[in-house]
């Protein structure tokens, strides 16, 4: 039974426990509702750590000073919540933490959403965001470089360890302006692009100097400050060497700098953290709800949802699946050669029976191999443990396909 059904049947089993309580007969109704809606997927962090530009950037378009909450289809449904400071929506089903630096990080949010015991037992549904990913590299126009190296360790850090899925770096300034870019910004970056690089580069050492007035290129100082308003120093660098590299377009330009910033890789992880697993995680919030209820209300008839509730917990491989997807991406476990098809094999390529076969046609070869390895006595406790949950993947393939 998948983590939906049994949340399903755990929360109608306490709406007949509970029928006589008007406020958790309420709270468990809604939350059963809320398994046939959209995807909650709230984006907090600290003050000025850049919310509302990167749900700006996420979309593609000026949509935060619209309203702070958002449908859209990814393709399923998700709604997108512009949560206040260190605040995780209490219906947020998965979230997007921006941390401006990663020294010294305000993980106040992050903890807060664990702080329930189901949440505890299922941390899967968090990924960081490093929001100024182009700072970390001095706005280098090869900042992202530096930036992915500096997420690769935060990311298997203790601090963040069981707190999150992946650490993503972004600069959500570039990708919201590239998204947005105007004929005239394009127009101005191309001019600056024709310039002899000896010419212009020292007015690109700092803001300041690129916004002086005197400049070595026919492009006046408001234009200039506007542009570093819309892109940054780093947007600013990256467009010019775009323009020198013959991404001179409006068009050509806007893809380009959507595609410098790291943007895609962001959507990418929510992709495959979230969207393709939306139904497991509305799954956890109700299981997380029916907690609150059972821990608010006790009751003897609730006992055994309670014991229910923990086997479920214990027991249910999607959330074993999801454990050990983000300690692969995240290098906390090595599988080595396999660790590409044990991604697939565990969905996080797409959580289709044919998406999980692309590298493996033959379940049942896969449990033979995958049961091997499980077992082998070269490999660590957690390397034969991952193997093991990949075998049960593939057995669950099995009865799916019909293929033995």
């Amino acid at each position: 039974m998948s983590l939906s059904e049994s949340a399903w049947t755990l929360l109608d089993r306490a709406l007949a426990v509970y029928r006589d309580s008007p406020r958790a007969d309420a709270f468990l109704r809604a939350h059963l509702a809320r398994m046939d809606g959209p995807l909650r997927l709230a984006i907090t962090g600290p003050p000025k750590s850049g919310r509302s530009t990167l749900l700006d950037a996420t979309v593609g378009a000026a949509v935060s000073a619209q309203s702070d909450r958002l449908t859209v289809d990814w393709p399923g449904e998700v709604e997108l919540i512009d949560a206040e400071p260190d605040i995780v929506p209490a219906d947020a089903d998965a979230l997007l933490h921006l941390l401006p630096h990663p020294g010294g990080a305000d993980l106040r949010a992050l903890r807060a959403a664990q702080e329930n015991p189901v949440a505890r037992a299922a941390p899967v549904s968090a990924v960081v965001v490093l929001s100024r990913a182009d700072e970390l590299g001095a706005s280098r126009v090869d900042a992202l470089v530096s930036a992915r190296q500096v997420a690769r360790r935060h990311a298997r850090s203790a601090e963040l360890r069981g707190l999150c899925q992946d650490v993503v770096p972004v600069a959500g300034l570039v990708a919201f302006t590239g998204a947005t870019l105007t004929p005239a910004e394009a127009g101005a970056l191309a001019t600056l692009g024709a310039v002899p690089r000896p010419d212009l580069e020292s007015s690109l050492l700092s803001a300041d100097r690129f916004a002086a007035p005197t400049f070595p290129a026919p492009i006046d100082a408001p234009t200039r400050t506007a542009l570093l308003t819309r892109l940054g120093l780093f947007g600013v660098r990256l467009g010019i060497t775009l323009a020198r590299r013959g991404f001179r377009t409006q068009e050509a330009l806007s893809t380009e700098l959507v595609r410098g910033s790291g943007i895609a890789d962001l959507r990418d992880a929510i992709g495959a953290c979230f969207v393709d697993r939306a139904e497991t995680l509305k799954a956890r919030s109700a299981l997380i709800a029916l907690d609150v209820v059972l821990r608010r209300e006790p009751r003897p008839p609730a006992a055994p949802l309670a014991a229910d509730l923990e086997r479920v917990l214990s027991s249910t491989h999607d959330l074993r699946e999801l454990r050990l997807l983000a300690a692969l991406r995240t290098g906390r476990v090595n599988l080595g050669d396999p660790t590409e098809e044990a991604r697939y094999l565990l969905g996080g390529h797409g959580t289709t029976p044919k998406a999980r076969l692309s590298m493996t046609p033959d379940p049942y070869e896969a449990v033979l191999r995958w049961q091997a390895l499980a077992e082998d006595p070269r490999l660590d406790d957690r390397e034969r443990q991952a193997a093991a949950v990949v075998a049960r993947s593939c057995e669950e393939l099995m009865l799916t396909t019909g293929k033995r």
